[in-house]
């Protein structure tokens, strides 16, 4: 397993900027989110800004862990989601672009929706997610669907259902365990059932149970993050660790990226290095 970290917890950092602090802190990995809003964003992202994202990530010898695109694949009208379907494939092409050798090149999203559109939207949502995984099969590239609390994927028995309805090679988990954890699903319960189909994953620190739970930064809650390397590692997990920042700390008064990022990696090394367990590949 290696240590990443996602440009989700730099939304208003110029990437130059992001990807030069995550190598300086001692990260080997960089998850690039392009949604709306962030500094590269994916129709920003011209060919002359898409070369210098490549040269950056190869002068700073960090390696793309994916290119994290959530979009919705549960709206009901047909146009928003034509839309949001051709982002995703957009975002697929661009994680193709960037593909570095011996790498795999991932396009990481959430499927929206609710909890309760699961009933009347799941079958759809198989369909959708097929479509989705075909097409990154085409391009090179796997589509890793990411389980969120409050969306409509929120639960294992969900997730373990759409891979049963979902034969392509090219879907595989963004495994958040965050989203887990405030679920009230403990790490020895989705560890066994969820590392096995993941390709990427997310940590964060967290309190509470869903929704009156609150995100932190790795370091700042109770998370065990040594139970949590050792399952994932007994599991067979030999991907990214990548830590990532929610908006909730994002919204904090005063909050400085940087800072957060240098915890995120501190708490992460301490916990690799209790575990007894190789971050460097």
């Amino acid at each position: 397993m290696r240590i990443g970290y996602s440009t989700w917890g730099m939304p208003q950092v110029p990437i130059e900027k992001a990807l030069a602090e995550i190598a300086e802190l001692g990260y080997t990995g960089a998850e690039l989110a392009v949604t709306p809003g962030w500094s590269a964003d994916l129709y920003t992202l011209d060919a002359p800004k898409r070369a210098q994202i490549r040269q950056l990530l190869g002068q700073y010898s960090l390696v793309l862990t994916g290119v994290a695109g959530h979009t919705s694949l549960c709206a009901d009208d047909p146009e928003v989601n034509r839309k949001n379907m051709q982002r995703l494939k957009d975002t697929v092409d661009l994680a193709a672009e960037l593909e570095q050798p011996g790498e795999p090149p991932i396009m990481i999203s959430l499927v929206g929706g609710r909890p309760e559109d699961w009933e009347t939207h799941r079958h759809l949502l198989a369909e959708r997610v097929n479509e989705l995984a075909e097409y990154a099969r085409s391009q090179g590239v796997i589509y890793a669907m990411e389980p969120h609390s409050g969306t409509a994927l929120d639960l294992p028995d969900k997730i373990t259902w759409l891979f049963e309805q979902v034969h392509s090679p090219a879907l595989r988990l963004n495994f958040d365990i965050s989203h887990m954890d405030v679920m009230g699903i403990s790490i020895d319960e989705c560890v066994p059932i969820l590392a096995p189909l993941s390709v990427h994953t997310h940590v964060k620190d967290q309190r509470g149970l869903y929704p009156h739970h609150e995100f932190l930064t790795p370091g700042e809650g109770p998370f065990p993050f040594v139970h949590y390397l050792q399952a994932m590692n007994a599991a067979g997990y030999k991907g990214f660790v990548v830590a990532e920042v929610s908006v909730m700390i994002q919204r904090r008064l005063g909050y400085d990226p940087f800072a957060h990022a240098a915890l995120a990696y501190r708490t992460l090394v301490t916990a690799f290095e209790i575990a007894g367990l190789d971050y460097h590949g």
